[in-house]
């Protein structure tokens, strides 16, 4: 079995793919929160029970974690330094449970590989997304294989969820991407703008505290006597719209005329969501799961334990 691990704002999805006759993907989820109160033994009976496999039976794990930008090509856990970040400070929320589950496998031997986020240091990204020191965490190339294994190799998806991150894909290479901290809020995580600067200024608030409380959900901005479910959705497709007509634009300039769009996340699969971007964008945009980042992840285990050398652009060095 080849496994993968999405770390996730809320929640640490894992996705199994068996080969052979009784194969398939098998997937579960593990809340942040409940995971910061385990142990490694625990969190490993936990995937074991969860996927019904034997930690013996896993081939490879690639797992991802963090924001992962301490690296930039795909590698071997143990020769990740610091979890594969420049700095445990900086946006999104700290909870505590992701770092358990990226030990837990570390400290049971488990064979395993770390996938890179998107970056300034990444390699084959379009040259003028690199003013950006960040675009997109690992999990998103989890997501871009998953679609790429579907049979694409030109497109963009938007991942609504707690934050918005809308990665696009030219000749099966990752291109570039935005995170909610440089264009769409998502329901808790959002950019920051002048008011929230001025609090920041003022000391009422520290900065990722202000990005953690960005999102649709959290930040004061809605009237009392609108329907806010509408509200919220109304805004988030407004805002993934554009961002994903901005990835439209860089594709046009790799000669890609038409592009393939998906949606994902635990808003972006949501069919209310899919008809509002359709209208805005005139597309027929595809649903795909949330549990994509997983899948995909473990669909690059596979290929690297296979020798797969380069994934979407990505070098991988074992």
């Amino acid at each position: 079995m080849f496994v993968g691990i999405d770390h996730g704002t809320v929640g640490i999805r894992f996705a199994g793919l068996k080969e052979g006759e009784g194969g398939g993907v098998s997937v579960f989820e593990l809340s942040r929160k409940k995971a910061t109160v385990m142990v490694s033994d625990e969190i490993i009976n936990e995937v074991e029970k969860g996927l019904e496999i034997e930690t013996e039976e896993i081939e490879l794990v690639a797992l991802t974690y963090s924001m992962g930008d301490g690296f930039s090509t795909i590698k071997d856990i143990k020769e990740v330094r610091n979890r594969g970040v420049r700095s445990e400070k900086g946006a999104g929320a700290r909870v505590g449970g992701g770092t358990r589950v990226f030990d837990a496998i570390k400290n049971a031997g488990i064979p395993t590989i770390m996938i890179p986020g998107i970056h300034a240091c990444s390699g084959k990204i379009d040259r003028r997304m690199k003013f950006f020191s960040h675009c997109a965490s690992p999990e998103k190339v989890g997501i871009a294989y998953y679609i790429y294994k579907k049979g694409f190799e030109n497109f963009i998806f938007s991942d609504v969820s707690s934050n918005t991150v809308t990665m696009a894909v030219a000749n099966a290479i990752i291109i570039g991407a935005m995170d909610a901290c440089l264009g769409s809020p998502g329901l808790y995580q959002g950019p920051i703008d002048l008011q929230t600067l001025r609090e920041i200024e003022e000391g009422r608030i520290g900065a990722t505290d202000a990005f953690s409380n960005a999102g649709v959900l959290r930040k004061k901005w809605m009237n009392a006597g609108v329907k806010n479910e509408e509200l919220v959705m109304d805004t988030l497709s407004l805002f993934a719209a554009m961002e994903i007509s901005a990835m439209l634009v860089l594709m046009k300039d790799y000669g890609v005329g038409a592009s393939d769009i998906f949606l994902t996340g635990s808003v972006g699969e949501k069919e209310e969501m899919k008809k509002r971007i359709d209208r805005l964008l005139s597309i027929k945009a595809e649903t795909i799961t949330r549990y994509s980042a997983a899948i995909g992840c473990a669909e690059i285990a596979k290929d690297v334990f296979y020798g797969e050398k380069n994934i979407l652009g990505i070098k991988v060095e074992l």
